[in-house]
Parts: C-alpha cells; structure tokens; sequence
C-alpha cells in the first residue's frame, strides 16, 4: 500500500510508549512507512509547528525492537544539527538493529533560532547537509574515515536517504543522493510541479517523489480525494499526519479502509 504514516511525537504528556504502539497498528493495517520528525531544542513549546519531543532515532530503534516489517523514518532528521560521525554510527546501528528497514530522511532545518541555541551555523546549515552526507556514504561504502579510521557496523548495501523540502536546492539533493524526495505542505497541483522538476534534475536515476499531509479527522471525503490527488500527481507514497494522539489509532485505522484500494 502506498500509504504512510507520520507517527504523533509533538506532545510533552505523550507517553514514551505510545509511538511504538502506533506503529505496531500501522504494521498490522499495511501502512509502508512509520516517520519521526524531528527538534532538538527549539524557541517554542513543541505541540503543532515543533514535534521531536522524543529523540527519533533513540525513538525508532525503541519500535524497531516491537515491529518486523513496517519501514522506518525520520521526516525530517535536521542533518546539520548533528554531529557528523555520531551520526553516522547512530544510522549504521539503526540499520541493523531494525533489520535493513530504516530510511534516513533529512533536511537542513528552518529555524534559526534552534541553530543559534546550540551554536550551530545557519547560513552554511546546506552545505553541512550535503558533506554529512557524502560522509555517511563514504564510511558506509569503505569502513574508512578520512584519516583511515575504522567504521562499524557497515551496512550490507546504501541506507536509503528521503531528502524532505520544497526547494530546488533541495530537489537538486534529492537528485544527487536521494532514493525518495518528501515533499510537505504542497498543493497536488504544487506537488505535481516539483515531481516533474525532480524528474528533469534526477536525469535517468530513479528517485521516488512522495508527499505529506495532515487529517485531523474531519471531512474523511476530503482528505481521501487529496490523498487521490497526490497519487494522481506522480506521488509513489503519501504520509499521513493524523493530528494529536489522543484517538490517533482511530483516525489511523479509518483512512487506512478508506484508502483501501485506491
């Protein structure tokens, strides 16, 4: 099925076993995909514009353990707010630990002001992004650092990477490195537009487009025409953001049967 989920990680009450819980649910009702978003340390309250509360990939590795074919992700993992070598550790460990099922999704952040908390270098935050990155690849390709260091555990082939965002640059990475591109708060119409572009700047490699979007759980006609309109548009999956997580299974389970079959 081509349909995902963005699991609920925005509420600070939310309880630390929920998101496995939803997961597991997700498994059962055939969703490809269960997603974290991601906030270290942002200048407001998490809840609707900042989620993250719990640390995805600690997060994930958590629902690895209580899961065993649901694909894993992180939309989006805010690449230059990382330690480059940790985080290269942290994503061959997840890796494994999860069976080869973990999708990397990144993004090089928006928010200033959380680079500004932990010291980090907002203008640059791109090309940070794109030299992680070519780290990551290179450590999992060689077990070699830079200066000849030795990396474990490697993976036994590429970690896919979704590069999220709406921008050409951010099509361009996609492009470069990416096997999928996410797209968020883009119209079908929107959506369709930087799905050819991707297509023009991929040249021949295959780079999956795919979409987000939120239903709160009003108007379930609505929100299944939209989710046509993205397939219709060229989008390979879409992920779904189901609102807070109190009745979040609910919501979960009814789009699951409305989109049965689409």
């Amino acid at each position: 099925m081509n349909l995902e989920v963005v699991l609920p990680n925005e509420q600070p009450d939310l309880p630390p076993g929920r998101p496995a819980e939803l997961a597991r649910l997700a498994e059962d009702l055939g969703y490809r995909t269960a997603w974290l978003p991601d906030h270290l340390i942002p200048p407001g309250a998490f809840g609707d514009v900042f989620g993250g509360v719990y640390e995805p990939l600690v997060t994930l590795a958590h629902i690895a353990a209580l899961t065993s074919r649901i694909r894993l992700g992180t939309s989006v993992l805010i690449v230059p707010l990382r330690e480059p070598f940790a985080l290269a550790k942290q994503v061959a460990t997840l890796d494994a630990l999860s069976g080869h099922r973990f999708d990397l999704g990144v993004g090089t952040g928006w928010n200033e002001p959380e680079f500004a908390e932990v010291g980090a270098d907002f203008p640059g935050r791109g090309k940070r992004t794109d030299t992680t990155l070519d780290l990551l690849a290179e450590l999992f390709r060689t077990g070699r650092g830079p200066s000849g260091g030795h990396f474990e555990p490697r993976p036994a082939g590429p970690v896919p990477i979704t590069v999220g965002g709406n921008s050409t640059i951010a099509l361009r990475r996609a492009a470069r490195v990416g096997s999928a591109w996410q797209s968020a708060g883009l119209s079908p119409a929107e959506f369709g537009e930087r799905a050819g572009k991707l297509g023009e700047l991929a040249a021949g490699r295959d780079v999956r487009p795919t979409a987000r979007m939120e239903w709160d759980g009003t108007d379930l006609d609505a929100a299944v025409a939209q989710f046509r309109a993205y397939t219709l548009a060229g989008a390979d999956a879409v992920a779904v953001h189901f609102g807070p997580a109190e009745a979040f299974d609910r919501r979960m389970t009814a789009f699951a049967e409305a989109v049965a079959g689409l």
